[in-house]
């Protein structure tokens, strides 16, 4: 269990490598660490060298925190995230979106490959993150309550900030794609997800599917932050197509249309400047 000190320690020490106080922080999911590349005047540290975080053994996630200027918002980029299925603690999961916070960090920007469980969707989409469903069993702000982080009993009637996904939106469109909104189902993986349990999403009002995000904005919704989700849809979900699945087709998918992703997120990134 990560402690409120180990927070400020892993703060304080990236607080020393990082003027001027990041404005926007990025989770960037498999695959789309290529984000990071666009960063100007970029720092950039190992996970290993920051103070209690763990390490990152997922292929696609490389493991890194990335920190510089882009159109003059000063960011910092989480090149992967760490997963309850990996064996981590879920506050080990969030301690980028704690150390965040205690950096003053307001604005987050999610992301994720997902699996499309809404049969409109087809791999390469990039979906808006209307709401999501926690079935990973487990919730970060389980345990003894630290008020300084938050309140006991946080609002979650809008994890993902309605003005800035209607700016995401208006965005996409203006750069000819698809609008899309969707729900995000979170489940603890790592093995994918049964025909049946994809029926049940369905049925229960998911549109995508993974297995991840929805810790990191509890934590966020918590900690007061504005969040903005993104996944991209990498592969149908089981059953929706007669596939197997294989991580391996995701990260191809996810590096397919990693320079669209790229687009959409800087522009997102320059308008928070104007």
């Amino acid at each position: 269990m990560i402690t409120y000190e180990q927070i400020n320690e892993a703060a304080d020490f990236l607080s020393i490598c990082m003027p001027p106080e990041p404005v926007l922080g990025l989770i960037l999911g498999s695959g789309l660490g290529r984000f990071a590349d666009r960063i100007e005047n970029s720092c950039v540290i190992s996970y290993e060298e920051i103070p209690h975080f763990p390490i990152s053994t997922v292929p696609g996630h490389a493991g890194c925190l990335v920190y510089g200027m882009l159109h003059g918002v000063a960011i910092m980029a989480f090149q992967g995230r760490f997963h309850y299925y990996e064996g981590y603690d879920v506050s080990q999961v969030t301690l980028p979106v704690r150390v965040m916070q205690r950096l003053g960090i307001k604005k987050l920007l999610v992301t994720n490959a997902a699996g499309g469980v809404n049969t409109q969707y087809v791999p390469g989409d990039l979906v808006l993150l209307s709401d999501q469903i926690n079935l990973t069993g487990v919730n970060p702000l389980r345990g003894a309550h630290e008020d300084r982080l938050g309140p006991r009993f946080p609002d979650m009637s809008q994890v993902f900030c309605p003005r800035w996904r209607q700016k995401a939106a208006g965005i996409i469109g203006d750069l000819g794609m698809k609008v899309l909104e969707g729900v995000y189902a979170g489940l603890p993986g790592p093995s994918y997800e049964t025909p049946a349990e994809i029926r049940y999403l369905r049925h229960i009002g998911a549109d995508l599917v993974g297995m991840s995000t929805v810790h990191e904005v509890i934590a966020a919704q918590h900690a007061g932050m504005e969040v903005l989700g993104i996944s991209c849809v990498t592969n149908m979900a089981a059953g929706v197509l007669e596939q197997r699945l294989s991580h391996d087709d995701v990260m191809e998918v996810a590096d397919r249309i990693g320079e669209r992703f790229c687009v959409v997120v800087e522009e997102i990134v320059r308008q928070i400047s104007d």
